[in-house]
């Protein structure tokens, strides 16, 4: 390929050959965008007030996507819930899984295993108490010390919007969410004609950082057709010390969704992805040397059935997961070669239905069912493939819900949900105490919650009660245990109780504020406790607990341009069975930014300042990882600056831990000892990293 410009041409020749296609294509259309992609004011304004007449939701979607704006802490847009712009930068800038992108909402911390794939948590919850779906759809990894939770199979920039709903505040999106729920969600947005769409990036960094993503879309009326490809990739990053920690990894994802639309009213969607990978982690003696998924699903939805039906929905989906974890592929290995290859199917269904009862009543009711299976199979590096897979577990559920909406006036409502979920499990491992047993829980949840609006202002105040059935890795993974024998199979089940206040008020057109605090008393809370001496093993035992916390927001557009942005999470946990701190707890977390965006040029300033955590509880805590020790505080800086291109493309650069800080998450894992590598007692975040990211969207 040439180029007349000689400035575009050594660019091309310095990047294509580290290039995917993708990416070539990508920086193609970049340069060789045709004159109508710089249309005059004028004409942009035309066209918006045009397809504002059209599709007024679908045409703010676009116009948030188009704002050159680097999310830094994500702010709640309605009390209790949180929703934002999967594709739009954001600093730290995010791997290329679902939990890095999640940590830049208040309330969130991740759990550091190494450069990819860290576990969620979200006020101090973590593992099957926040209830992730992707497209509605549950992912379930194979790994039992959870090498890769769902949000590894979750590739950020692939989907359109993440939701957050905090607290056991919603009923009809499965069984869980005791913490809340995350969705990861693609929208349809119809076409009035023949036309299409085309969002892609690149990004580039330090440690080999190496992003590319293409999401082509076209259509009319009556169908529409979407391609989505990824890939991320990096190098093993150095702290701030400069050492050197076990963290490369390599992703790719290709998904396709085809629309087809008999009528307005109707739609049948069928889509299919792929996706694999490989990571290294420094928190453990193997890495991952495959992280392949498949997944399927077919969707349709019929609107404005009747004067009572608004809406009828069904889902269906599979995913299968299959991975591979050796000591071998990503790290040097004198001694002998060993691979771990679990698996997972997981299927699931949903059917739901909006009923409107009356002008002011709504009442959602619907069912849905999961099921997934889990295999495991070992060897070394010759045989593994030839060995039998053994299954280990299975489980089942259907659930039944109904939540229902009452507007009481022009200012207030009142919604209110109720869920019953039937589970059953089968333990399939042999040479422990439950080999063979199956067992079944029938599970309540429900709330109800008050919202009140003063104008521009918001009120909530939620009381919600989820039951929670324990997952593959309290139950049955990795050789967990009971106090009894030597099986934790037969854990109680969860429950949480939990008091959900939000507000949102706007003390000023330029100051708005916002926050969301909790009470949540759990009963039967399940923790992994390995303070006690047992052999290989994991002791699993119930107890009480009550947390409290929540988050603060403060924005303030002090000037044409600029804006103070201040954010403040904390939460505070206690074992009351065994009289300590509840385990897993991140510290007082607060995040700071100067912001400037005159619609061409912007810059961004944030300062992350987090306090020491003194409380802790040694060895216990949950799944996703224990409590090692007190933790001092730290402060990071970043800076980011952008410059609007032509329309739709944006060029963006920033310096992540600008000074360099050595500081390791409170909750992060402790490290390993890998050959070639600085064993630290935790891992330790990455030092001072430069990154450049071009979008373009049309």
């Amino acid at each position: 390929m040439r180029f007349s410009n000689p400035s575009i041409q050594k660019i091309w020749g310095l990047f294509c050959p580290s290039f995917p296609m993708a990416g070539r294509l990508l920086l193609l259309g970049l340069f060789s965008l045709p004159a109508w992609a710089e249309e005059t004011p004028e004409t942009q304004t035309s066209e918006t007030e045009t397809q504002e007449a059209q599709n007024p939701k679908a045409t703010a979607v676009e116009q948030q996507m188009l704002k050159p704006v680097v999310v830094t802490a994500a702010p709640m847009d309605e009390p209790l819930t949180v929703v934002t712009d999967a594709k739009a930068p954001r600093q730290p800038i995010p791997a290329h899984d679902g939990a890095d992108h999640l940590k830049t909402i208040p309330g969130f911390s991740i759990i550091r295993k190494g450069g990819s794939d860290g576990d969620p948590v979200f006020r101090g919850m973590a593992g099957s108490r926040l209830n992730i779906l992707s497209n509605g759809e549950v992912i379930l990894g194979g790994c039992g010390g959870r090498m890769d939770p769902p949000t590894a199979y979750i590739f950020p920039g692939s989907y359109d919007s993440i939701t957050l709903l905090k607290g056991p505040q919603s009923v009809i999106w499965g069984p869980g969410s005791s913490a809340g729920t995350v969705l990861f969600e693609r929208e349809f947005r119809p076409y009035e004609q023949s036309g299409y769409r085309l969002f892609g990036g690149l990004m580039f960094g330090s440690f080999g950082r190496n992003d590319q993503i293409v999401d082509a879309e076209m259509g009319d009326p009556s169908y529409d057709m979407r391609l989505i490809g990824t890939r991320s990739s990096m190098d093993d990053y150095l702290d701030g010390n400069g050492n050197r920690v076990h963290s490369s990894y390599m992703r790719w994802s290709i998904g396709t969704v085809l629309g087809f639309m008999p009528d307005e009213n109707t739609r049948l969607e069928l889509s299919a992805s792929l996706s694999d990978g490989k990571a290294a982690y420094a928190d453990r003696m193997m890495d991952g040397s495959k992280f392949a998924r498949e997944n399927l699903s077919l969707r349709f939805e019929k609107k404005k059935i009747s004067a009572l039906i608004e809406k009828m929905e069904a889902h269906a989906y599979y995913n299968y997961v299959d991975h591979v974890m050796d000591n071998y592929s990503l790290r040097e290995q004198p001694g002998s070669k060993s691979v771990n290859n679990p698996d997972r199917r997981t299927t699931g269904f949903r059917l739901a239905s909006n009923l409107h009862l009356s002008a002011l009543s709504l009442l959602k009711v619907g069912f849905d069912q999961q099921s997934n299976w889990h295999r495991f199979r070992s060897g070394n590096d010759l045989n593994y493939r030839s060995q039998t897979r053994l299954a280990d577990a299975t489980f089942h559920d259907h659930g039944l819900f109904a939540e229902w909406t009452q507007t009481l006036s022009a200012e207030s409502g009142l919604i209110a949900g109720l869920r019953v979920d039937f589970w059953k499990a089968k333990d399939q491992r042999t040479g422990v105490s439950t080999s063979g047993e199956t067992r079944r829980d029938i599970l309540p949840s429900g709330f109800v919650r008050y919202e009140h609006d003063f104008g521009a202002n918001s009120l909530v105040v939620g009381l919600g009660h989820n039951e929670r059935f324990p997952d593959f890795w309290e139950a049955i993974s990795q050789n967990k245990q009971s106090e009894t024998s030597n099986s934790a199979f037969k854990v109680r089940s969860e429950k949480n109780t939990q008091l959900d206040v939000g507000a949102i008020y706007r003390v000023h057109p330029k100051l708005r504020l916002s926050a969301s605090v909790f009470v949540s008393w759990l009963k039967d809370y399940i923790l992994i406790d390995n303070s006690r001496a047992l052999k290989d093993a994991s002791l699993v035992r119930n107890v009480n607990a009550l947390t409290f916390g929540g988050e603060v927001g403060a924005a303030f557009a002090f000037a044409r341009h600029w804006s103070l942005n201040a954010n403040l999470a904390y939460v505070h946990g206690n074992n009351l069975t065994d009289s300590t701190p509840l385990a897993q707890m991140p510290p007082f977390d607060s995040r700071f930014t100067l912001e400037y965006d005159d619609g061409t040029w912007l810059f961004g300033a944030l300062a992350r300042l987090v306090a020491a955590q003194n409380r802790f509880d040694k060895n216990k805590g949950s799944i996703a990882g224990q409590d090692i020790g007190a933790t001092p505080g730290f402060g990071v800086f970043s800076l980011n600056a952008g410059y609007r291109l032509r329309k739709n493309l944006l060029l963006l650069v920033g310096v992540d831990n600008l000074f360099n800080k050595t500081y390791a998450e409170a909750i992060s894992r402790s490290g390993s000892m890998v050959l070639g590598y600085d064993q630290t007692r935790r891992i330790n975040e990455p030092g001072r990293s430069f990154w450049l990211k071009l979008d373009l969207k049309l």
